[in-house]
Formats: structure tokens, sequence, C-alpha cells
């Protein structure tokens, strides 16, 4: 018998809290849909710790204990998501675990010269179509496991999809009406269905989030030369990662460097503020605004 096994048959006999509904989730994203619809009503926790690397975690044995003692265990899938498939084998069937790429359209990696390649990329949650799936899908779940709150579930989510909307509208009119329709991320691209969704074009020093560090000069040259040659006002680099690229790219030229956040995870200190993902959208939509002039 796995440790995990054991841990799992163990954990079926501690107490849940049965004045609350225990949600976990793996990230960030996730998190702040729970939490919004759920509101006091749940016990919502992220498992993957704000500030850490999302690609290098691997769950603990009091992680897995979380997981099989949650009511709803929501996680993204996708390569960052491998290991969750081994705890999944083991834990209590009571749990209602949640795939969101089963809600999502999804879209194949594409690299720096635009190929796409043959695995789905799994940032799925920088869709804002994406995201009012997600909010709706958890909504959902959560009033199934408690129907006589329900009024108060669909209230929060209504609320917050209408959030999205308003941000969506806006990002659109930002696109439509913009002097240039390509931003440089001179980082890694998680960004993938962001830009797709608007219409954006975007040159980049990285695919996805691949584990490369350097990218080729070749590639460095590429950015700096399309910086130059379009005077593009802001050169982007992802939240969490170092600005070092994007510092060589914006040398002699007029750029700014600007973060977009993806959000895969969040810093401690923003996570503790209770930083939000609606507030997070907006400083792109600012930021995208003066990127696209």
């Amino acid at each position: 018998m796995s440790a995990v096994t054991v841990l799992c048959s163990c954990a079926e006999n501690s107490q849940k809290d049965s004045r609350k509904l225990s949600i976990v989730t793996t990230i960030y994203p996730y998190y702040e849909f729970a939490r919004e619809i759920a509101g006091d009503n749940a016990h919502v926790s992220q498992l993957i710790p704000p500030g850490s690397e999302i690609h290098d975690f691997e769950p603990t044995p009091k992680d897995i204990l979380r997981i099989n003692d949650a009511d709803i265990f929501i996680y993204n899938g996708g390569e960052s998501d491998e290991w969750v498939e081994d705890v999944l084998k083991s834990i209590n069937s009571d749990v209602k675990v949640m795939r969101m790429f089963d809600y999502a359209d999804l879209l194949y990696e594409e690299d720096i010269e635009h190929n796409k390649g043959d695995e789905y990329d799994e940032h799925i949650w920088t869709s804002l179509e994406n995201d009012k799936k997600f909010v709706k899908a958890i909504s959902e779940e959560i009033i199934k496991l408690d129907t006589p709150n329900k009024d108060k579930y669909k209230t929060n989510s209504n609320a917050y999809i209408s959030k999205l909307n308003k941000l969506d509208s806006s990002f659109r009119a930002t696109v439509e009406n913009s002097a240039h329709n390509t931003i440089v991320v001179a980082d890694r691209f998680p960004i993938l269905y962001f830009v797709n969704e608007y219409g954006i074009k975007f040159e980049s020093a990285f695919p996805g989030c691949t584990s490369e560090t350097q990218p080729s000069i070749k590639t460095v040259t590429k950015l700096i030369d399309y910086v130059r040659k379009n005077e593009l006002p802001v050169v982007f680099h992802i939240d969490n990662s170092s600005e070092s690229l994007a510092r060589i790219i914006c040398e002699d030229s007029s750029a700014e460097i600007k973060t977009f956040y993806s959000m895969h995870n969040i810093t401690r200190e923003q996570f503790e503020s209770n930083t939000s993902f609606i507030s997070l959208l907006e400083l792109n939509l600012k930021s995208l605004k003066e990127a696209l002039g």
C-alpha cells in the first residue's frame, strides 16, 4: 500500500467542518473565483503557496490530506499538474474534483515563430471568456453541495461575471481604438489565450512557460529591432520574473518596461493584502492601453 493511500485512508476518519464547505484549489485564479462565489459560506484555500514556482511544486503529505478532506478540489490540468493525477488515484471518492481544462476552449501552444505545437497551452485562465465559464461551473458545483444558499451563490457568481464582462468590453475597446496591434514580451509567454481573444499580435523571447532562461542572440536582436523600428512605447515582462531581458530590449529606445500579470500565482505580499484577480486585470488593461497607443 502506498504512502498516499495510507494517508488518505486515515483521513477518511477525520472530521470535516459541518458548517462550511471546504474548497481546495491548486492555483490562484481558481482560489479567487471560489472565494468570490462562496463568500463566508466556505473555507477556500490555495494549495500551492503564494510566491512559489508553480512548475516545481510537489505535494507534501499534509497537502494530500487537505485534498482528501475537501468537498471540492479544483485544479487546472496540463503539464504543471501532472502530479495531481497520481494523487487523485487514492483520495476519498466523495471529493468533487474539477479539472478546469474540461470547461475551457483550448489552444495549442505556439513557439516564438508562431508555429503551433501538438500540446495544449495550459494558461487557460488568461482568457476572460474561459473565466466566465469557470465561475459558472464552480458556482454550479457549490450549489449542488449547499442548495439552501443557492441564491447567494448565484448572486455572487453573476456579480463576478458582470465584472469580467465589463473588463472584457474595455479590453476590446482598447484594441479596436489602438494605434498599434502588436506587443513585445521580453519573457516567457503565458498569455496566448489573452492575445488570441482580442486579436493582438505578439513577439516574445520564449514560448509558453518554457524552462529556458537564455534566448538566442537572434531572438534578442529581432526584439530590439522590432521595438526600435516600430517605436513601441512599452516592452512587457511577466509577473514574478526578472526584468533583465526587458531592460536590454529597451536600451537605446524610448520604450518603458511594464508588468503583464499572468496570475499563475501571486506574491506573498499580494496574497496577504487580498489582491484581487480583477484588480490585476485592471492593471493589465492600463498597461495595454499604453502599449498599443
